[in-house]
């Protein structure tokens, strides 16, 4: 077969021009496609974008109702990724999301059989109603890439994203997650009942449109653009006195009198790369503070483990974070105004300190 007629890997047409890889044009192009049908919840949009580029995954809470499974699903049309949804319950088993080998009588060879987790977006609806040894057979895959059928070890594709819902609101029948579980996770967002002008707005679509819904949302980008941002968005320069910035933070969040067990350090990369992302969305080759701050919450919050007289005493982890963002001295201007072509040795944000104290 001639390099012509050659198809890429993610099966778009290796004839086509170079993809598309400006954030800004990107994020605004899925977003116009989503908002047809989805009213309010812009920023879970954002985050989900965030996420995708950068190698991250969601997890979504709210009460019934609030279109956190629609959110995914209109995400996925819109990136034109492969999408699947596994509805946890207590009866799902581990084969039933990786896979399993079936015996062919026909041929005397057992074959591979994948599950639904080999797709780009994956929505585990309600995660909190699987099992433990369930909820489990997702930590190679949103570690990894990965899983293992078998002896086998099969690749997931890329771009992979995992987008999990879990109602807050039930006790009885649910499993809740994990610390290393929810460590996985480099977004918790808590999805809020819409106010009366965005469920007015909600109403009257509807009802004018009363069929509406993801089957409307066409496919935007490529996948081949997505792979092509991602490394825009790597590209994007941090300053060393940023990156104190976020140690400092994580750093913080684990030295807490109302913590007994802090952030990871993959929480420390999950505020780089989405610190990176959000500059990028916003036309910026470079990070400021403000960057790193506004993921305080959905990147801390559900890796802290309150300490037994906080969480008697009501301390709630937003409260902690907003303590922890509060006492940390960010930057100043001069210690990330950097030229990214620079060698950090030589710019002012390279100083011990990074002209930064604390409160």
């Amino acid at each position: 077969m001639t390099g012509s007629n050659r198809r890429a890997d993610d099966g778009s047409d290796s004839r086509q021009s170079t993809p598309r890889s400006d954030p800004v044009a990107i994020y605004d192009t899925l977003h116009s496609e989503i908002k047809r049908v989805l009213v309010g919840n812009d920023e879970t949009t954002r985050q989900l974008t965030i996420a995708l580029l950068t190698r991250g995954h969601i997890l979504l809470e709210g009460v019934p109702g609030i279109a956190k499974t629609t959110v995914a699903t209109l995400f996925a049309r819109a990136t034109g990724l492969e999408y699947s949804r596994i509805q946890m319950t207590p009866d799902v088993l581990p084969a039933d999301i990786t896979g399993t080998t079936v015996y062919r009588e026909t041929v005397g060879e057992f074959e591979l059989q994948r599950g639904p987790i080999f797709a780009n977006v994956v929505v585990a609806d309600e995660i909190n109603r699987a099992t433990p040894k369930t909820q489990s057979a997702l930590l190679e895959a949103m570690s990894e890439r990965q899983v293992t059928i078998e002896d086998e070890t099969c690749q997931l594709p890329s771009p992979f994203i995992v987008v999990a819902t879990q109602n807050p609101v039930e006790m009885d029948g649910v499993f809740d997650l994990p610390e290393a579980q929810r460590d996985r996770f480099q977004f918790k967002l808590e999805m809020d009942v819409p106010d009366r002008a965005a469920e007015r707005t909600l109403l009257d679509r509807f009802d004018s449109e009363p069929e509406l819904g993801p089957d409307d949302v066409e496919p935007v980008v490529s996948p081949r653009e997505l792979l092509a941002t991602r490394r825009a968005v790597a590209a994007v320069h941090v300053a060393p006195a940023v990156k104190e910035y976020v140690l400092d933070l994580v750093r913080s969040s684990r030295d807490h009198p109302n913590v007994a067990h802090g952030a990871s350090p993959r929480a420390t990369l999950a505020f780089v790369d989405a610190a990176k992302a959000n500059a990028a969305l916003e036309g910026r080759a470079y990070v400021i503070p403000d960057d790193v701050k506004r993921f305080g919450e959905p990147i801390l919050a559900h890796r802290l483990v309150l300490c037994t007289d906080a969480d008697l005493g009501g301390v709630t982890p937003a409260d902690v974070v907003a303590d922890v963002v509060e006492s940390v001295e960010p930057p100043g201007a001069e210690a990330i105004e950097t030229d990214p072509a620079e060698p950090d040795s030589e710019s002012p944000a390279a100083e011990p300190d990074g002209g930064r104290r604390r409160r």
